[in-house]
């Protein structure tokens, strides 16, 4: 199987079959990168359509500095930063969207899911968005890193604070004391079955 990267470095030399096969490989991961952050499926549509006509139009720019799965993701990231700004401005600002997540287990466990989901939407947006890079984008530390322009290490503690504080949000609550003790002094009164 020919490799991303001399895909992308046909399709420079005018090759029309490499872009429709870097197209056929990333369509649907990008339509998922924009589905699980946007609720609007068309735009999410629209956006990964975009995605690749930037790649269309800056095709003669690109050099062989890193994978290419990284640069469609760098891509996608600032047309996402785009559309948000626009939604921003436009006061119709759209938000994360926990009804798009979409994960192979989660399917199976619709009620593990959900409870996934409101917990990811109780993060903050950068470490909604660093953990759902690795966990659903299974971009490795080094592309996040290069994808957010961050050193490695920074990744790494960036990722564990965001897995803490999804951690945090998925444990079950502890009852507050007052309820524990007004319900161990209620007491249940049972039918005298002793006269039967």
């Amino acid at each position: 199987m020919t490799s991303d990267e001399a895909l992308m470095l046909e399709f420079q030399r005018g090759s029309r079959p490499a872009l429709d096969e870097l197209f056929a490989r990333y369509r649907q991961p990008l339509y998922g990168f924009f589905r699980r952050r946007l609720e609007n499926k068309e735009r999410a549509e629209d956006l990964t359509q975009e995605t690749f006509l930037v790649v269309m139009r800056a095709s003669s720019r690109y050099e062989v500095l890193s994978l290419v799965r990284t640069y469609l993701y760098g891509i996608a990231l600032k047309l996402l930063a785009a559309e948000r700004r626009k939604q921003f401005r436009g006061g119709a600002g759209e938000s994360f969207s926990v009804e798009s997540l979409s994960e192979p287990l989660a399917r199976e466990n619709t009620e593990a899911a959900l409870w996934v989901r409101q917990a990811l939407e109780k993060l903050d947006a950068d470490e909604r968005e660093i953990l759902m890079l690795r966990e659903y984008e299974q971009l490795s530390y080094a592309e996040i890193a290069e994808l957010l322009r961050v050193p490695l290490n920074t990744v790494r503690s960036k990722l564990f604070r965001s897995r803490m504080a999804l951690r945090n949000h998925l444990e079950p609550q502890p009852k507050p004391i007052s309820n524990i003790a007004i319900n161990q002094s209620a007491t249940v009164a049972f039918p005298d079955t002793s006269e039967v």
